[in-house]
């Protein structure tokens, strides 16, 4: 917008709207599909790759720029910035296009569906590209291991034997979470992963001690927190209510009773049982309380 936004209209036509040729662009199919939907092709929509090759062109004139990478789908667009560029400077420059992550509907994942994958951790922890990556599909992990990761052929050929045999165990899709979080988060961050799924799939109390509040607060990012003081006597029906997260009165400790309650991965039945440090107050002051199946609260323990 800063660069295109000063451009007057009639200087962008005469200058690399001139350069462009009809022919080509009307030829992409891209553009053939959008032609005979029908919706039909707004000029808004067929000017874009005029601009999207304006973009190559100005970061190749201010900044040097020579490669531009995009899925697959950006090759149109791709060849009309190669095209006004190569045409208006001649400089050799190239368009290397990606494979498209898409979803297990065969859907595109982007920002514009609202299915990012990111590799900031604010928007896609850890845990979560790790997650990403073991819930892929038989029918395309194979190529995954060999687009995300730099594993040798050999080896990811000999991984794939050795799922034919043993499928439930899910080899090659840990193998690629775990080499895609590593190359993404470091190795902390795949630690990070790892401790996160043995909390949340193997209620491992271990792996709860040892995370630390970023972990939780990623690993539970719609939970609501909590900070408590323990009390003398403090009961598991306390907890619950000072927690909100069961309703007043006769319900809340049917819940309980039903079974409907969890601390730190175990169960709990007996409303009246009394707060253990070390077994429902974990080392590191904190308390994961479940209730239903997935309705998550963490606690937080004061001056323990």
């Amino acid at each position: 917008a800063r660069w295109l936004g000063r451009q007057p209209l009639l200087r962008f036509l005469g200058g690399p709207g001139g350069r462009l040729r009809m022919g080509t662009l009307l030829s992409r199919q891209s553009c053939q599909a959008r032609l005979h939907s029908a919706e039909g092709m707004s000029l808004a929509e067929f000017l874009y790759p005029a601009l999207q090759a304006y973009d190559f062109l100005h970061l190749h004139r201010h900044h040097g720029c020579r490669i531009q990478v995009g899925g697959h789908d950006q090759m149109g667009n791709i060849m009309s910035g190669y095209e006004l560029v190569t045409k208006m400077t001649g400089t050799d420059v190239f368009g290397i296009t990606v494979p498209l992550i898409t979803s297990t509907t065969g859907d595109k994942l982007g920002k514009t569906a609202g299915n990012a994958v990111w590799l900031n951790r604010d928007k896609t922890s850890p845990f979560e590209l790790y997650q990403f990556f073991v819930r892929q599909q038989d029918n395309v992990v194979e190529k995954y291991l060999k687009l995300f990761t730099f594993l040798p052929l050999e080896e990811i050929a000999h991984i794939m034997e050795m799922h034919a045999k043993e499928p439930e165990k899910w080899a090659p899709q840990k193998r690629l979470a775990a080499e895609v979080t590593k190359l993404v988060h470091g190795r902390e961050g795949l630690e990070s992963a790892k401790r996160c799924t043995k909390a949340l799939y193997y209620s491992s109390v271990e792996a709860l001690e040892d995370m630390s509040d970023q972990e939780l607060q990623e690993l539970f990012r719609q939970a609501p927190s909590a900070e408590l003081m323990l009390e003398p006597g403090m009961t598991v029906l306390d907890l619950c209510r000072k927690a909100n997260a069961i309703p007043d009165g006769p319900s809340g400790y049917q819940k309980i009773t039903d079974g409907g309650v969890s601390i730190n991965g175990n169960r709990v039945t007996n409303p009246e049982t009394v707060l253990i440090l070390g077994q429902h107050i974990l080392k590191n002051g904190v308390s994961l309380l479940r209730v239903g199946k997935k309705n998550y609260y963490i606690i937080k323990w004061l001056q323990l």
